[in-house]
């Protein structure tokens, strides 16, 4: 009599990472340029923008935050399901959650990824990052080949859309009638958004709060924290260029609405709160940032939807798909082949159907 194999899940939540201390910037900033050729000189400058805030950057205070918002909502729902962290350029290491993943006896990993909309940074380099830490870990001598599911991309999700709408409603409240709508997130280079629907996803959900306000076509989309050598194209109005226009055009007022990012990162309190702030008060434009989804218990909400929908697929059960806002749909997983393309060529990555 054969016996049927019990699934052993967790539920793994993958970013980016960020230093907790002055000694910590540079060596990180190397990791997140690794193989790029940029001087070290150019990221003493970069760090910089973490002296402002101590050399730490919030990102892993609000993950550490998340995953004990997520392990409460899963367990309210009677689900005690082990939710583990790791990150691409600093510790906790991707290599090293999975090793504690491995540990618990996993035979299922499910992935929330903590960027919201398709792109080759925001999603494959994570798939790719997956395969090699996943392959360091049965590297080290000990059989371990659980199935890898990526809950799928949420940028349209209600959870998140909905806590944005509030949000931005609440940055609209001390601003003069008429005020502007400014949506920003990440700018990334031309050639990488031509050949993914980042640039699409992100007006799809700037228009769904907009119309949800009232606004219509009373919006506009732009970017922020270009990284990139100058003669590279890269997604463009950035964000304090675009104050300036406004301003001249005498445009009574702007709430900043950084749907691009999930929480309250650098690019967020350094970028906006900080330079961009500072723009708006030179120029004589009031300004208001509203706040991002990541702590707004929808959002914690959803990634327990999400994960019961990804978990439903993985055993074949039919459910329907949670609720999306907008024009363009439920994401399709595993990720379609060819998505999402590595610029520098392809490389192994889990995840995908290719």
């Amino acid at each position: 009599m054969s016996g049927r194999i019990i699934a052993v899940d967790v539920l793994l939540i993958v970013s980016f990472g960020g230093p907790e201390g002055p000694d910590d910037v540079v060596p990180f900033l190397e990791n997140v340029t690794r193989g790029r050729g940029i001087p070290r000189e150019r990221l003493a400058e970069v760090g910089a923008h973490y002296s402002h805030f101590g050399g730490v950057s919030p990102i892993n205070e609000i993950n550490r935050s998340l995953v004990a918002r997520v392990r409460t909502a899963l367990a309210e729902r009677d689900e005690q399901m082990p939710v583990l962290w790791g990150n691409r350029n600093w510790d906790p290491y991707l290599a090293d959650a999975l090793r504690q993943a491995r540990d618990l006896g996993a035979t299922r990993v499910f992935v929330l990824l903590t960027a919201a909309y398709s792109s080759y940074s925001g999603c494959r380099q994570y798939r790719e990052n997956l395969h090699d830490a996943l392959l360091a870990v049965q590297g080290d001598g000990r059989d371990w080949f659980p199935e890898v599911h990526k809950l799928r991309t949420y940028f349209n999700h209600r959870g998140f859309i909905d806590a944005m709408v509030d949000s931005t409603r609440a940055s609209l409240a001390d601003l003069p009638p008429d005020s502007r709508l400014v949506f920003t997130t990440h700018s990334i280079p031309t050639a990488d958004a031509d050949r993914c629907d980042y640039v699409d996803q992100h007006r799809d959900a700037a228009a769904t709060i907009a119309g949800a306000l009232g606004r219509g076509d009373d919006w506009d989309l732009v970017y922020q924290s270009r990284s990139g050598a100058p003669h590279v194209p890269w997604l463009e109005p950035d964000i304090s260029d675009h104050l300036v226009d406004l301003a001249e055009a005498g445009t009574p007022g702007v709430a900043v609405v950084p749907i691009g990012f999930v929480s309250d990162h650098m690019e967020v309190i350094w970028d906006l709160d900080t330079v961009a702030a500072q723009t708006a008060r030179e120029i004589g434009l009031p300004f208001a940032r509203a706040a991002t989804a990541g702590a707004d218990p929808r959002f914690v909400a959803m990634v327990a939807d999400l994960l019961e929908e990804s978990r439903a697929a993985a055993e074949g059960r039919v459910r329907i798909p949670s609720p999306t806002a907008g024009t363009l749909g439920a994401r399709a997983v595993p990720c379609a082949p060819g998505c999402c393309p590595n610029p520098r060529g392809p490389r192994p990555a889990l995840c995908g159907s290719d």
